[in-house]
């Protein structure tokens, strides 16, 4: 197993590197930078030079890119043009973030796995055609969708929760922008732990089972189970780096300051420096999150072992 985590943390490096440079170049495509530091008026030329020079946009940009990944690796992360470290904003956004991801990571075990667990013992019945159409349904209605008639029914019609978010983000603000964050995502997990329910049900292991007299439960929770949701595990861990960078949507919907907001506003101010930052950060937790999730295997299924 050791030998396992240190070969994949190898293979992380070039990965890890490969990703950053895309994005790098990415964003330095955007657009001229220093042209929004003037507000409306364009820069005279000294004052563009000047600018360039103090952020290092006069170089070529692979030195710009080796000397951000040499800054990176001492933990400066670099200035926003408004003169705040990016640090700064990280230690504000990610929290909120982290927080918002819990809840709807949440969601998606405890409500999609139950859901898909049920419908995947009771295939054909009833209650799993009303699930099936459910979650039809929240897979075709877009994420800003559900998350403006929520806002619109719980928090101005009914006055249920709060329209928007407190600065502080607290758990119990973040249950319905949780939610409309996990909505897609907690129907996925409901139809792959299904198909996945239903297909195991029917394999030796399980009959074999079942003929030894075992306790019902014990049959789905300690055989049908395990086996099952190792594709979930997938799903659910290359899911945590996506919730977390692709919360823009439900970020501006409940006017939560995240890392979806900072992300908008530095592609929106054409901020290389917290794009590059953020984007960075969340490499990383998407490579962690794999490494994770493949170590979960050996849990869920003991047949499997890693040199």
């Amino acid at each position: 197993m050791g030998r396992y985590v240190i070969r994949r943390l190898l293979q992380m490096i070039p990965v890890f590197f490969g990703a950053t440079l895309l994005i790098f170049l990415m964003v330095n495509v955007m657009g001229d930078p220093i042209a929004g530091l003037c507000g409306d008026r364009a820069c005279d030329p000294a004052t563009t030079a000047q600018l360039q020079k103090e952020y290092g946009l006069d170089k070529p940009v692979w030195q710009q890119y080796l000397t951000y990944m040499g800054n990176v690796f001492t933990g400066d992360f670099g200035t926003a043009f408004n003169g705040q470290p990016v640090t700064e904003l990280m230690a504000n956004a990610f929290p909120v973030t982290i927080r918002l991801t819990i809840v709807a990571i949440l969601f998606e075990i405890v409500i999609g796995i139950t859901l898909g667990v049920v419908t995947g013992l009771k295939r054909g019945h009833p209650v799993d055609t009303s699930v099936l159409l459910l979650t039809l349904v929240v897979l075709s209605v877009p994420t800003f969708v559900t998350g403006l008639l929520l806002q619109l029914l719980l928090g101005v019609e009914w006055g249920w929760i709060s329209p928007a978010v407190s600065p502080d983000a607290p758990f119990n603000e973040l249950i319905v922008p949780g939610l409309v964050l996990a909505s897609v995502s907690l129907a996925y997990v409901t139809r792959l732990t299904r198909t996945s329910i239903a297909e195991n049900k029917r394999a030796d292991y399980v009959r074999t089972a079942v003929a030894k007299g075992l306790p019902r439960r014990r049959v789905v929770t300690r055989h049908l189970l395990r086996n099952s949701l190792i594709p979930v595990v997938t799903f659910i861990g290359a899911d945590i780096g996506a919730l977390m960078g692709g919360a823009i949507v439900t970020e501006r919907i409940f006017n939560i300051h995240g890392v979806g907001y900072q992300l908008y506003q530095g592609i929106v101010r054409q901020n290389t420096q917290t794009v590059v930052g953020f984007v960075t950060i969340l490499v990383l937790v998407f490579l962690l999150a794999n490494l994770l999730v493949d170590l979960l295997y050996a849990v869920l299924d003991p047949r499997i072992r890693y040199a």
